[in-house]
């Protein structure tokens, strides 16, 4: 009986310490298109140290005063909007219903329940999710938790 009760126990823990919520608020940190790592992949076989140093120079100016951010219902509710400074309510507000099976992250249509986008979770812990397209591998979103 002791046995049982301890494997119980240790089975719980196990269990809330493997399964991260994804429940929250989600900014995005970093996105990249397919586009971007085919170009990525074709200009580092070509390009010279100036091209280079030019082209990561240029691709460092991502601070800006706007922020995607997702958020996250217990109750399988979503909205996704942008954030701009100053501002305390995100503007062009999408709503959405959002499931997760496993380890895919469906996005679906909030009337008719349809499946919008299929994402496949690659990373998920405390402060971060990382997620692929589940069509196409080079697409990646990465999200720190706000709250």
């Amino acid at each position: 009986m002791k046995k049982l009760i301890l494997t119980i126990a240790t089975a719980c823990i196990l269990n809330a310490v493997s399964a991260q919520s994804i429940v929250g608020t989600w900014q995005l940190s970093e996105q990249k298109t397919c586009f971007q790592a085919n170009v990525a992949s074709e200009t580092e076989k070509k390009e010279s140290d100036t091209e280079k140093e030019l082209s990561s120079a240029m691709g460092s100016s991502s601070s800006t005063a706007v922020a995607r951010v997702m958020t996250l219902t217990e109750k399988g509710g979503g909205e996704e909007g942008i954030m701009s400074a100053g501002k305390k309510k995100a503007s062009s507000k999408e709503s959405f219903r959002y499931q997760v099976s496993g380890s895919e992250f469906q996005v679906l249509d909030k009337k008719s329940g349809l499946v919008k986008s299929r994402w496949v979770i690659d990373e998920l812990t405390e402060t971060s999710l990382t997620m692929h397209d589940a069509v196409r591998d080079c697409e990646i979103k990465t999200y720190l938790k706000v709250k």
